[in-house]
């Protein structure tokens, strides 16, 4: 066979060595010598970086989060590099490896642009970045903890916190708490902090959807420009909860207690979610009262916590359902009706007891401890109660079943997370109040599905089946909490691989 023609060759016309035929008649390594073509573009640059809330700065003024080698930072690396790489064709991009805490960012990039007599020339060269520390103007803000544009001041006037700790929890799930500069504990409540209006406006929409409450809205002028017509205010939205938790006793106005399906006006608050849930003892009649409703007809708790008395099952009976009145509302069927004997435990040696009907039938048996209020032997006063039939206030009311605190406390294998605030001093009456509201959520399964549940690994695992002892949560409604370790270079972050 003949031999193959041989391809045309042409020489350097710099060095002279034999090279294919091209439109610049150069080899390509007289060509790199003759032309750079990343002339014009920098191999420095700076990157700000904010160290509190690990954010990178895109000019302007935008902060957004980039984790490191992540395609959202090479995003904002190669922004810079924008107008200088409008002359060249930028084919490949890419991170090279760097120390962590070496304050540099390195990208190789290969371009490609068109030089002597339309030949393509493609190179490739590294840019290196300095991370420059810069504090964000929202981190700023809250360090300087004074510098804020509006505050939400929560109030309830009660001496127990059991709504404050369901409304924290409430805040935790929804994370409401995110945009606040600062979280303040007071007596009565607890302030927000926020740099905008709008964060501020957007809390209080939320309480008013969760809890019974009211609002109102104030703004002071801090400075003024006469030229731009630039004013700034300092705004403080006050939102003040119905001062009624659960477990209280509440005495209803004739005429509310007729609106609401002719209930007796004594009644248990069992419970407050975003309306004030109430059961009659003697007929297991219910209602919810909302917000707007309970300032129009407002009432107020009989007792306060601590004027519980403890008391004694000495028998009880389980009442078939009642007919019900012209107009009754609708009844629970998660409490059963029942009438008991108690007698006090400070008066056991006396043979005083007391009758009563109740709505714990389902959980009290002959012997049981229990909670509850005396009427019979107390000082009412109250404008409602003082103006009724002596005959229509019954003698005492029970609350809740009692349990063995430290047992619970030792088995309570879950936890709650809590709000980072600035407190008070501590008040020795806090953790007993704390202790109650964990002993509700254990009771009351309503409650505890709008709260997040973690498990306490330091707890060891028993069995659910327990049925004489106190009510439990199962593993099933819990969640497993997040353990971030420490990593190597003293942040936090996930263990290293070796």
């Amino acid at each position: 066979l003949p031999a193959p023609p041989c391809l045309p060759c042409s020489l350097c016309c710099q060095c002279g060595i034999p090279i294919p035929p091209n439109p610049a008649n150069m080899c390509v390594g007289c060509l790199r010598a003759q032309v750079d073509i990343t002339e014009g573009i920098p191999k420095q640059g700076t990157v700000h970086f904010c160290k509190l809330c690990e954010r990178y700065l895109q000019p302007p003024g935008t902060w957004i989060q980039c984790s490191l080698e992540s395609r959202e930072l090479l995003a904002l690396c190669l922004k810079k590099l924008k107008a200088s790489l409008s002359k060249v064709r930028l084919i490949d991009a890419g991170f090279l490896w760097t120390e962590p805490h070496s304050k540099r960012l390195k990208l190789k990039l290969t371009v490609q642009k068109e030089v002597l007599n339309g030949a393509v020339l493609q190179q490739v060269f590294v840019v290196e970045y300095i991370v420059q520390s810069q504090m964000c103007e929202d981190c700023h803000r809250i360090e300087a903890k004074d510098f804020w544009k509006a505050v939400v001041q929560v109030r309830q006037k009660t001496l127990h916190k059991k709504t404050f700790y369901y409304l924290e929890q409430l805040i935790l799930k929804h994370r409401l708490h995110q945009n606040t500069l600062r979280i303040k504990e007071i007596h009565d409540g607890l302030d927000f902090y926020y740099s905008s209006k709008q964060h501020a406006q957007k809390m209080v929409d939320f309480l008013q959807c969760t809890v019974p409450c009211r609002s109102k809205s104030s703004q002071r002028l801090i400075s003024h420009d006469i030229h731009s017509n630039v004013y700034n205010y300092k705004s403080t939205f006050s939102v003040e909860i119905v001062p009624i938790c659960k477990d209280n006793v509440v005495c209803l106005s004739p005429k509310l207690a007729q609106s609401l399906g002719n209930m007796s006006q004594i009644c248990v608050c069992i419970r407050v979610t975003s309306t004030i849930h109430l059961i009659d003892p003697r007929t297991l009649q219910i209602a919810e009262i909302d917000g707007n409703t309970y300032w129009r007809h407002p009432f107020h708790s009989l007792f306060h916590p601590k004027q519980l008395e403890e008391f004694l099952i000495m028998d009880i009976n389980r009442v078939q359902e009642k007919r019900k009145g012209a107009g009754a509302g609708a009844r629970s069927n998660k409490h059963t009706l029942a009438e008991a004997w108690v007698r006090k435990t400070s008066e056991l040696d006396t043979e005083h007891q007391y009758f009563c009907c109740t709505h714990l039938g389902h959980i009290l048996n002959p012997g049981d401890l229990v909670l509850g209020f005396d009427l019979a032997n107390c000082n009412l006063n109250d404008e409602f109660a003082n103006k009724m039939n002596p005959h229509s206030i019954p003698d005492v009311v029970l609350i809740k079943k009692c349990y063995d605190r430290s047992k619970r406390q030792r088995r309570r294998n879950w936890k709650l997370k809590e709000l980072q605030r600035d407190r008070e001093a501590p008040d020795t009456d806090d953790e007993r109040q704390y202790q109650d509201f964990l002993e509700d959520l254990e009771e009351d399964e309503a409650i505890r599905k709008n709260v997040n549940i973690y498990r306490n690994a330091d707890i060891p695992v028993e069995s659910d089946t327990d049925e004489d002892g106190p009510p439990r949560i199962s593993l099933a409604e819990m969640l497993e909490d997040l353990h971030i370790s420490q990593d190597a270079t003293g942040g936090e972050g996930a263990e290293m691989l070796t």
